[in-house]
């Protein structure tokens, strides 16, 4: 029988008087991949920010690992085996790539992933362990996004946008290691704007529309038909 990791109950969440989320409800199974598709402004990476702590919630509830977790503070969150992979990377620019990979293990929670593991990963880490992180090109500063994150050794992996910006063959070789990142038992939510991509790498997928649930499900149990017009609200 499978495990509920996290459980998130009519969620709402607004940026001051604009409310990006209307009452949103979802559930992730311990090792379960849920791609989370929408147009720019759908609400993805605001759902994301929510279960961090990163944006007020306004009503609803999330419970992880069997812990209302809604109101902790994301130093909290993040202890208790939750980590984002942000859009846009957001490394330290002040610090090396090592350095930016130390900062994500400082909660120390036991588990597979450290300096070793990650740069075995991507062993273009250890080559450029002492450059200054923002030196890299895109796709490797990726790389160091997704091992700091990792160095947390999380439960439940977030990966806002893991394909923005970056060349084919670096998309490719990251979504061909994911496999191996979530092989552990890891879960993880997966934003991307590369629809196609998103269902051939998830066991279930999610749509938002303008703030709201539009489809979900298995890819394989809706139409490519069905699945754009819940991405384009036509």
């Amino acid at each position: 029988m499978s495990e509920t990791l996290l459980t998130i109950e009519n969620l709402q969440a607004s940026y001051g008087d604009a409310r990006a989320l209307h009452g949103v409800s979802l559930t992730i199974q311990k090792g379960e991949t849920l791609a989370l598709i929408g147009s720019n402004g759908a609400g993805k990476s605001t759902l994301l920010k929510s279960i961090c702590g990163l944006v007020d919630n306004t009503q609803g509830r999330i419970v992880f690992k069997s812990e209302d977790i809604t109101r902790l503070p994301a130093s909290q969150i993040v202890r208790r085996g939750i980590a984002l992979v942000p859009e846009g990377r957001r490394l330290f620019p002040s610090l090396s790539v090592e350095e930016n990979l130390v900062l994500g293990g400082n909660v120390a929670r036991p588990g597979p992933w450290n300096l070793e593991s990650v740069c075995a990963l991507f062993p273009i880490l250890r080559e450029k362990r002492n450059q200054p992180s923002t030196s890299l090109s895109g796709g490797q500063q990726q790389m160091v996004a997704i091992s700091r994150a990792l160095m947390s050794n999380p439960d439940l992996l977030l990966l806002d946008e893991l394909s923005l910006g970056l060349a084919p063959i670096v998309i490719k070789e990251i979504y061909e290691l994911l496999p191996r990142i979530t092989g552990g038992g890891m879960s993880a939510i997966l934003v991307e704007q590369d629809v196609t991509r998103a269902l051939a790498s998830a066991d279930r997928f999610m749509c938002l529309q303008e703030g709201r649930v539009s489809l979900q499900g298995e890819p394989k149990a809706h139409s490519r038909d069905a699945i754009t017009r819940a991405y384009f609200g036509t």
